[in-house]
C-alpha cells in the first residue's frame, strides 16, 4: 500500500470542506466517483490522532475536527447539530439537531431535519428535505463504490433508510419507513405489469414501503420491497408536503 502524503491529504480535505471538489459528481445521466478524493478521506482517518475538543458546554474526543465558519457559509445550525470538517454545506442549508459526516456534500436550501444523519461521502442535492430520523448511510470502501445520492428536490420521509450507494432521482418522494439497499426491489406498479428497479429510484417517483412473497424451504414469507405508486405531477410545487404528495394517490403519510 502506498503511504499517504500528509500535506496532499490535508489540502484535499480542505478543498472538500470548501466545496471545491466532491467525492462524486453528476456525469451526464449518471454520477462519477472521484476516487482520489475518496482515497484522501480514507487516508485522513489514518493520519489523524484522537484529541479532545470542547465547544461551549459540549466536549468531544475524536480524530476529525468539527466544521466551522457557519456565518460565512450562510448555514443555519440548530444545537446540538454536528457537522464534521471535510463535509460541504451550501448556502441556506438548515441543520436541525442532526449529523453530517466527512466527505458529504449538501446542496443549497436543503433541510436536514431532527435526528437525520448524512453519512460519509453522501451527496445530497439542492432543495431536498431529509425528514426526521432519516438515515443516509456512508460509503467509504471500496474506493470506487458510489456513495448514496439524493438528487435535487427530493423529499425523503421520516425514518427512511438509504444505504449501499442507492440513488434517489430528482424530485422523488419517499414515504416514511422506506428502506432501500442496493438489492431491495423497487417495483413500479403503475402500469399493467410490474417494472423492477434496484439501487435507483427514478425521478419524480412516489415511493411507499411494500412487501412481496418469496418461497423458502420452510414456507412462504413476505420480504420487504418498495413500491412506485405514481409520479409527482408537473403542477406539484417542489416544497409540497409529503402528506399532499401521497394524498394525491390515495395514500396517507402516517
Amino acid at each position: 500500500m502506498t503511504r499517504p502524503d500528509p500535506p496532499a491529504v490535508e489540502e484535499m480535505i480542505a478543498r472538500l470542506d470548501r466545496g471545491e471538489v466532491r467525492v462524486a459528481e453528476p456525469d451526464g445521466d449518471g454520477w462519477r466517483v472521484n476516487e482520489p478524493v475518496k482515497q484522501a478521506v480514507l487516508d485522513y482517518f489514518r493520519l489523524r490522532h484522537i484529541e479532545a475538543v470542547e465547544v461551549g458546554p459540549f466536549a468531544y474526543r475524536d480524530k476529525i475536527p468539527l466544521k466551522t465558519n457557519y456565518e460565512e457559509l450562510g448555514v443555519r445550525v440548530v444545537p446540538p447539530a454536528v457537522a464534521r470538517y471535510g463535509c460541504f454545506l451550501s448556502r441556506d442549508v438548515i441543520l436541525m439537531p442532526s449529523y453530517v459526516n466527512i466527505g458529504a456534500w449538501v446542496g443549497p436550501r436543503t433541510m436536514v431535519d431532527t435526528w437525520a444523519t448524512v453519512g460519509s461521502c453522501a451527496q445530497i442535492g439542492a432543495d431536498v428535505h431529509l425528514a426526521g430520523g432519516v438515515g443516509i448511510g456512508g460509503v467509504l470502501e471500496p474506493v470506487g463504490a458510489r456513495p448514496v445520492i439524493v438528487e435535487d428536490g427530493a423529499f425523503i420521509g421520516s425514518r427512511c433508510i438509504l444505504v449501499e450507494g442507492v440513488r434517489v432521482g430528482r424530485e422523488a418522494v419517499l414515504a416514511p419507513n422506506v428502506s432501500l439497499t442496493a438489492s431491495v426491489p423497487i417495483i413500479d406498479v403503475t402500469g399493467p405489469e410490474p417494472v423492477e428497479h434496484r439501487g435507483h429510484v427514478p425521478p419524480r417517483s412516489i415511493v411507499v414501503p411494500g412487501t412481496r412473497p418469496k418461497e423458502f424451504p420452510a414456507g412462504t414469507f413476505d420480504l420487504a420491497c418498495a413500491l412506485i405508486v405514481g409520479r409527482r405531477s408537473e403542477a406539484t410545487d417542489l416544497k409540497v408536503s409529503l402528506n399532499d404528495a401521497l394524498r394525491e394517490f390515495g395514500i396517507g403519510a402516517g
